[in-house]
């Protein structure tokens, strides 16, 4: 597979792949696994949450509004 970058991206990638000690490819690599990897999981926790709304387990929007604050307070 060949992959071609705008030359501004392919320069950041190359500054950030010296500055960690890397190989560029190895570092496109990596971060297309990540990519591909979220992207299952994401996937995997919708099917999740619309299983839980099928059996009619719902969070109510006070609920959900305590926990957002709880978790960033302003």
């Amino acid at each position: 597979m060949e992959i071609h970058f705008n030359p501004e991206l392919q320069a950041k990638l190359m500054r950030v792949a010296a500055q960690q000690g890397r190989d560029a490819e190895a570092l496109v690599a990596e971060a297309v696994e990540r990519l591909v990897e979220h992207d299952a999981w994401f996937l995997q926790e919708v099917e999740k949450g619309f299983a839980a709304a099928d059996r009619g387990e719902f969070i109510e929007h006070h609920a959900v509004r305590k926990l957002i604050d709880s978790r960033y307070p302003r």
